[in-house]
């Protein structure tokens, strides 16, 4: 592996993007140990800027810090998923009742072209999973960037990360693929409608069936 390349902002942010991504294509398991000499050589820093990284993982769910026994992949238990999930669903919830009601008809367009790449991702002989979940997590993003809580949305960005450290098994699960996508044009439908009770009854949905497949 490669130094990292220097760039404008500070070192340990760099190495906690890459690690975070290591993460999350499971190159880093949970539950496995992270070693820090071994991860410092290979990036070619020192161990400050990289235990840095590790407390900004940490602060975000992703990595366990045990006392004398270092850092770790979080390992997420079934508990864990249901209370992310249900954080999630009211978070989403209130935001797809706001947009229904305030979005502007370009907003609504951007939701529907995201939508409509979601489609796209799942076309006979052309499904690709990893595609669809990065375009699902867009629309997810987009709808809380319209409704314009920063709060909430900074809320849902950290506990996604931690609902992506179980994503390996949603993603095998048989049909949860088509499952998805139709209650994202369920959703769409409502938002289109500017419903928000249904938008925000489908919004909820979408996270109890999310949680199932998640389990």
């Amino acid at each position: 592996m490669n130094a990292l390349p220097l760039a404008p902002r500070a070192l340990y942010e760099q190495v906690a993007e890459s690690l975070r991504q290591r993460i999350f294509s499971r190159e880093l398991v949970p539950g496995s140990w992270i070693d820090e000499l071994k991860i410092a050589e290979a990036y070619g820093i020192s161990r400050t800027p990289l235990r840095e990284a590790l407390k900004v993982l940490a602060a975000e769910g992703l990595v366990t810090m045990k006392v004398r026994r270092g850092a770790y992949v979080t390992e997420v238990s079934e508990q864990d998923l249901a209370e992310v999930y249900h954080l999630l669903s009211l978070l989403e919830s209130d935001a797809a009742g706001t947009v229904a009601a305030h979005a502007s008809t370009t907003q609504m367009e951007e939701l529907q072209a995201l939508h409509a790449q979601l489609e796209s991702a799942v076309a006979p002989g052309q499904l690709d999973r990893e595609q669809f979940f990065r375009i699902n997590e867009q629309f997810h993003m987009r709808l809380l960037d319209i409704a314009n809580n920063r709060w909430s949305r900074q809320m849902v960005a950290d506990l996604r990360k931690v609902m992506k450290l179980n994503r390996h098994n949603s993603l095998l699960k048989s049909g949860r693929i088509d499952g998805s996508l139709a209650e994202h044009r369920l959703i769409m439908a409502a938002l289109v409608q500017r419903d928000g009770p249904a938008a925000m009854a489908r919004m909820r949905a979408h996270f109890k069936s999310g949680l199932e497949a998640a389990g």
